[in-house]
């Protein structure tokens, strides 16, 4: 009988990755029965899941007793909370909250949590305000005293937030503008492509990866590098310009432009996963991830 992997944001950009990863993966989809877990199933990606035999379940994350049915009998589930959609720690932490002690009461054998570092504790409270970091980092925790078994899988930087990062200019000239240094490291990420990579990798060890932190992402990129291969991708010129925080800050709705400059600075120091060695995660991986070559090529109609 096969055992039930529950995904939750399925018809998202990390979800998805999740199920359309282990569909395609004939050990794994062979093991696993998954269940799509959404709030909305009219969606075109949850229809998508249905025809090719996924099982699809809607959910609120607001209450235990609403998640108890979507986590009922899983063996494993993938847990992804979204603080943009309320701009709300508060709300983001209760989601986590309420899906973790869902999945105890369920018997849950493995917990893997889209998580990141606790961005205030790193910086030793110089950059305060990186709350959808945090939010997640509180999660974490919470799941781990909770005792529930687990695995931390961090996502990177996604490679889509350099559509608006890197401008073309009047000139046809292309320009990132950002108010980071030279050293500053970029772990990109290319989140629907590879969310499932690393999520099956974790799946595949366990329960080896329990209580490790799993590092998404292809590798740490210097800004001069990003620009340099965009340009050569794109055969056009592109630089790249340190900006003050202020004008930084210009770029951004007010309601998350303090957040947004803190994230960019958090780059620098103290790092976005505190510089940490990214080769174990890499090892765990069955495919190679997406580079930033590969992901500017696939895209290129996203810039010109």
């Amino acid at each position: 009988m096969s055992k039930i992997l529950a995904v939750f944001g399925a018809t998202g950009i990390q979800g998805g990755s999740v199920v359309r990863a282990i569909l395609n993966d004939n050990a794994l989809s062979s093991e696993f029965k998954i269940r799509a877990i959404t709030r909305d199933a009219s969606k075109p990606a949850a229809q998508e899941f249905a025809a090719k035999g996924v099982e699809i379940v809607t959910a609120d994350m607001s209450s235990v007793e609403l998640v108890a049915s979507a986590v009922e009998k899983a063996h494993t589930v993938f847990l992804v909370t979204n603080f943009w959609e309320n701009f709300s720690e508060e709300v983001e932490i209760s989601q986590g909250k309420a899906v973790t002690d869902a999945c105890k009461a369920a018997g849950v054998q493995h917990l893997i949590f889209s998580s990141l570092i606790n961005t205030t504790k790193a910086s030793d409270g110089r950059l305060p305000n990186i709350t959808h970091f945090v939010g997640k980092s509180k999660i974490e925790q919470y799941i781990r005293d909770s005792g529930v078994p687990a695995t931390f899988v961090l996502a990177g930087l996604y490679m889509s937030n350099l559509f608006s990062m890197i401008r073309k200019g009047d000139n046809g000239h292309y320009s990132m503008a950002v108010p980071v240094s030279e050293k500053a490291q970029f772990p990109l990420f290319d989140a629907a492509g590879d969310t499932g990579k690393f999520v099956a990798a974790t799946m595949r060890n366990y329960p080896t990866c329990l209580g490790k932190q799993i590092y998404a992402c292809t590798k740490y990129y210097t800004p001069s590098e990003i620009v340099s291969e965009f340009s050569s991708v794109l055969n056009m010129p592109a630089t790249y310009v340190h900006v003050p925080s202020k004008v930084a800050k210009s770029f951004f709705p007010d309601v998350m432009a303090q957040e947004m400059l803190e994230t960019l600075l958090l780059l620098d120091d103290p790092g976005y996963y505190e510089k940490a060695d990214l080769a174990e995660s890499l090892k765990l991986l069955n495919e190679e991830p997406t580079t930033w070559k590969e992901f500017v090529h696939e895209n290129e109609a996203n810039w010109l």
